[in-house]
């Protein structure tokens, strides 16, 4: 579940595994950069950390935010 905070979205995901972070951090790459909308993130083995803002609208979070975390969410179901 995504949660808004410090006007950012995150949302921490855990894998079984490494490798299995690691293929979702490609996934979710290629959404970001179709978005043109790239996400800070950070990954521990098995751990993927996601912050989500708009830096050109003052680092808020907007639609275009939105739009990203729920794609984001539709490689985990």
């Amino acid at each position: 579940m995504w949660q808004e905070t410090d006007h950012q979205l995150y949302r921490k995901f855990t894998f079984a595994n490494f490798s299995e972070a690691f293929a979702f951090m490609t996934r979710v790459a290629l959404i970001a950069e179709s978005a043109n909308h790239h996400p800070t993130w950070q990954n521990t083995y098995n751990k993927v950390e996601i912050w989500l803002t708009t830096h050109d609208s003052g680092h808020r979070v907007t639609d275009k935010d939105r739009q990203v975390a729920k794609a984001i969410d539709q490689l985990t179901v």
